[in-house]
């Protein structure tokens, strides 16, 4: 099964996501989206999948930082894809794609339940 691990390399919640892959002998394909950027196609993918809401990380500095008056603009998909192409710090991380399913955050048990 191919993994691809979308983040950036000094996230904690990836740093662990990637070692337990590595553990469990996983081969990982990782796309660093600080270097690398992301595309709007993935953006749409991940919030058709899991919501925008969920893909959107609001607990972060990233979206902490930003002027009231932009997050009160976040108020649907277009305007979140929007958001997150500008500002990839703001992509809840990891981003775990695989041909069964897509995972955000670090979850031990649903890496689990997923590659048993």
């Amino acid at each position: 099964m191919t993994v691809k691990v979308f983040g950036i390399p000094n996230c904690g919640s990836v740093k662990k996501a990637r070692t337990w892959l590595e553990e469990n002998n996983i081969d990982v394909d990782f796309h660093d989206f600080k270097k690398l950027g992301i595309d709007e196609e993935h953006l749409n993918k991940w919030c058709n999948t899991l919501g925008w809401e969920k893909v959107v990380n609001k607990k972060g500095l990233t979206w902490r930082g930003l002027d009231e008056k932009v997050k009160e603009t976040i108020s649907d998909q277009q305007t979140a894809v929007k958001l997150m192409l500008t500002h990839t710090s703001v992509i809840k991380r990891p981003v775990i794609e695989t041909s069964k399913a897509i995972i955000i955050g670090y979850d031990e048990a649903e890496l689990e339940k997923l590659f048993s």
